[in-house]
C-alpha cells in the first residue's frame, strides 16, 4: 500500500485526493493530510521509496485503474521538465484553484470581500 501526503489546505489536492479514491484499485492507496501548510509538493512513500513532484505523480498512476495507468509513457519526459511544469502549478495552487480555511476536504474555502480567492 502506498502513501500520499499532500497539502491539506490546497483545494486542487483534495480534489486530487478525491479523484485518487475514485480511479485506484480497492486497498491501494492511503492519505495524510499535512496540517502544516508548508507542503511544497505532494510526496508518496511506495513499498520503501519515497516519491516527490512529478516522480510521485506518476507513481500514482501505478495505483489505478484502466486506461489512467496508460500516463506513466510521460515518464519519457525529461524530470526537469516534468518537475518545472509540477512547480509552476504547485507555486500557483493557492491563487488558481483557492487554500482552504481548515486543514482537510469538504470545507469553505477563504475568499476576499469582493468574492475573489484569498491569497
Amino acid at each position: 500500500m502506498a502513501t500520499v501526503h499532500f497539502d491539506g489546505f490546497c483545494v486542487l489536492c483534495n480534489h486530487t485526493v478525491r479523484f485518487l479514491q475514485r480511479h485506484a484499485r480497492p486497498g491501494e492507496l492511503e492519505y495524510v493530510a499535512n496540517p502544516a501548510a508548508d507542503q511544497v509538493s505532494v510526496i508518496v512513500e511506495d513499498n520503501g521509496v519515497v516519491y516527490t513532484k512529478s516522480d510521485a505523480v506518476l507513481q500514482l498512476l501505478r495505483h489505478l485503474r484502466q486506461p489512467w495507468p496508460a500516463l506513466r509513457a510521460l515518464r519519457l519526459v525529461p524530470r526537469p521538465l516534468r518537475d518545472a511544469v509540477y512547480d509552476w502549478v504547485a507555486a500557483n495552487r493557492y491563487e488558481w484553484f483557492g487554500r482552504l480555511d481548515v486543514c482537510g476536504s469538504g470545507v469553505q474555502i477563504e475568499r476576499d470581500p469582493s468574492g475573489q480567492l484569498a491569497q
